[in-house]
């Protein structure tokens, strides 16, 4: 069984949320929302704890050595590639 809920958002956010459901092939905004709701409930992280603790430790290393520079220069660096 099913049971229905009501969400209140800012227009702003709707017409948001209608735009990408229709740019990224959902049918309409309801099963944008399901999607959403189940991709933070059931699917497993894109990075691993161990994963992310490697990139935090990558990202002290290299603001102690100075390997980039500023975070933006960094970000810029990696756009390119």
């Amino acid at each position: 069984m099913n049971t229905q809920i009501n969400v209140r958002m800012t227009e702003n956010m709707l017409n948001s949320a209608q735009k990408y459901a229709t740019e990224n092939g959902y049918g309409n905004i309801q099963e944008f929302i399901k999607e959403t709701v189940r991709e933070k409930l059931f699917e497993e992280p894109k990075i691993s704890e161990k994963e992310l603790n490697l990139v935090k430790k990558l990202i002290k290393a290299s603001e102690k050595e100075n390997l980039y520079g500023t975070e933006e220069e960094l970000f810029q660096k990696l756009r390119k590639k």
